[in-house]
């Protein structure tokens, strides 16, 4: 058998199993691959099956009703000529090339194209300026980049041994330095589109640098081989349900981890089409009319979304997806039962890391258990480990044991041994996520090690206070950190970002802390609020840390540090006075 048998083979047992949680727990094993090459051994054998060729793998519909759509036949030979254009003007295995591109089909043609020769690919979002282009050309060390036209002048001051390829329309870069010495991509189109791979794919060989979001420290650099993702992904497919054929809607930007998982691998694993609509602002209507339109059955977002989504009217949607996932931030109870009261859906919540692919998820066919992350994918062998002793438990850090190491696994933080050292200590892979499991085996997110906080003696999660307050109508979005405190050590403040139609004011601040009250118990009430914008990564991850370092300026020293608003508190209202 080939290694695109063996990966077939695994792939559709786990199809078959889709519903069948358990057994496919107990029986899945991970193919491991001594050599593999996603878009030669994959992607390839899909677009030269007679059968599949002309299926659509990539539909792009922009905001004016335009599109582009590809069949995996026309990306397997378009990615062959791009690959054999980039070969003839010097690029080798082993170079690393950013890619600094929206979601526009060449994207996707530069990820399979550099997948064929072997490069290391550098996602990159556009929303980068030149002092983080700097930091990731310097410690990926790049030699190549990829850049849209629109982008190209933020290289001009970013210094580097590498190259410029423009990609797009020349006119919008015309004149800047840095485009009038790039390469033109446009001159790919007199390649060859037979393509011949110089060697074969090593399974480990490196295949993708990912920046991780940088929530609570700098931002640190995952590096994933031709199997960690490739192969990886099939636990995220099962997560999904993806069956061939399904079109998949997933709102992620390229440049982070989630873009691979759902816009490239998971997708084109299960042999379904990858669907993208690009818009500048966002508009929940105009999305759920291109869902009808494009026939979506299987649709993924980030709670952002989610939380402005149930802001519309999700009955506009008439033919809902049957598959509606969330990740990258645990799902509120309020979010979940709004799309399920509309769509007749349950969000099945996953968590996985720009590290692995999905550890733990909601699966198709199982009892979701409201807040909860689920049960580990199949394999995954997940443990609960408590960080003063070390030992397994029932309420610790998340972690992957190494004995029976995932397929799905990272091979290291690139370039910081002592990163990756602490990472991979004791025998297990530490994600430095807090959870916690009940008697059926299904883990619920507490949170980041680094924002679980202590109020008296009482450990509270940030997470289960937001999902408090974000069921107040009011309250659109939450951040709740520790507020230093002389009696209690800290207690807990949130921060709140209001909903379309209110306003601040000390009368909304003692509605939303009185119905924190009747809704907590009194060990985890919210003690402080303030209303304000969250800062949030590139990638719109909360930074709780950066809330946390102010309530240290403001309570900790005593100091009110400049650009903090109004901060009210329980004590500032007397109905609710002990």
């Amino acid at each position: 058998m080939t290694v695109t048998d063996d990966f077939r083979a695994a792939r559709d047992r786990l199809l078959e199993l889709r519903t069948r949680y358990s057994t496919a727990h107990k029986e899945f094993q991970w193919p491991r691959f001594s050599e593999f090459n996603f878009a030669i051994d994959w992607f390839d054998q899909i677009a030269a099956d007679p059968s599949k060729a002309n299926n659509p793998a990539l539909v792009i519909v922009e905001q004016d009703g335009s599109s582009t759509r590809r069949s995996f036949k026309d990306l397997s030979d378009r990615s062959s000529q791009v690959a054999n254009w980039l070969r003839s003007k010097g690029v080798q295995r082993g170079d690393r090339m950013i890619i600094m591109l929206g979601n526009q089909v060449e994207l996707w043609e530069i990820m399979l194209a550099g997948i064929k020769l072997g490069l290391v690919l550098i996602p990159t979002t556009t929303l980068m300026g030149p002092r983080d282009i700097t930091d990731r050309v310097e410690r990926g060390g790049a030699r190549w980049a990829a850049v849209g036209s629109a982008n190209i002048g933020k290289f001009a001051d970013v210094p580097g041994d590498y190259t410029l390829i423009e990609v797009g329309d020349a006119a919008l870069a015309a004149g800047t330095d840095a485009a009038d010495s790039a390469l033109d991509y446009a001159e790919s189109g007199t390649a060859e589109t037979g393509f011949v791979p110089d060697a074969p794919t090593l399974g480990d060989e490196t295949m993708l640098l990912y920046f991780t979001s940088g929530t609570t420290s700098r931002a640190k650099l995952v590096e994933h081989t031709h199997t960690s993702y490739p192969v990886g992904h099939l636990s995220t497919m099962y997560w999904i349900g993806l069956e061939p054929g399904d079109v998949h809607l997933n709102v992620a930007s390229p440049g982070w981890a989630k873009h691979a998982w759902s816009n490239v691998f998971a997708p084109w694993i299960a042999e379904a089409c990858v669907f993208v609509y690009n818009y500048d602002r966002f508009d929940a209507k105009a999305l759920m009319e291109q869902m009808d339109r494009e026939g979506v059955t299987s649709f993924c977002a980030p709670p952002t979304v989610w939380r402005m989504l149930i802001q519309a009217d999700l009955t506009l949607l008439k033919t809902p997806p049957t598959k509606v996932v969330s990740a990258g931030e645990p799902l509120n109870a309020e979010v979940i039962g709004q799309v399920e009261r509309a769509w007749g859906q349950t969000i099945r919540d996953g968590f996985g890391q720009t590290e692995t692919t999905v550890q733990v998820a909601n699966t198709p066919g199982q009892q979701v258990k409201t807040g909860s992350m689920g049960r580990p994918l199949p394999g995954y062998d997940v443990v609960l480990v408590d960080p003063a002793t070390g030992e397994e438990t029932d309420d610790g850090e998340l972690c992957l044991r190494l004995d029976r190491r995932p397929v799905g696994l990272m091979k290291a933080y690139y370039g910081d041994a002592a990163k990756t050292a602490d990472a991979f200590r004791d025998g297990y892979y530490h994600t430095g996520d807090m959870a916690s499991r009940d008697e059926n085996g299904v883990i619920t997110y507490v949170g980041r090690g680094d924002d679980v906080f202590k109020s008296s003696d009482y450990r509270l999660s940030p997470f289960e206070l937001e999902s408090v307050l974000i069921e107040h109508p009011a309250v659109a979005e939450a951040a709740v950190v520790p507020s230093p405190d002389p009696v209690k050590l800290s207690v807990p403040k949130a921060f709140v970002v209001l909903a379309s139609g209110h306003v601040p004011s000390p009368e909304l601040a003692e509605d939303i802390l009185r119905y924190c009250r009747n809704n907590l118990v009194p060990f985890k009430r919210i003690r402080r609020l303030e209303f304000a914008e969250l800062p949030k990564t590139i990638s719109g991850k909360i930074r709780r840390v950066e809330l946390r370092a102010s309530e240290e300026l403001r309570h900790g020293s005593g100091l009110n540090p400049e650009g903090t608003g109004v901060e009210y508190s329980e004590s500032d209202f007397p109905s609710l006075r002990e």
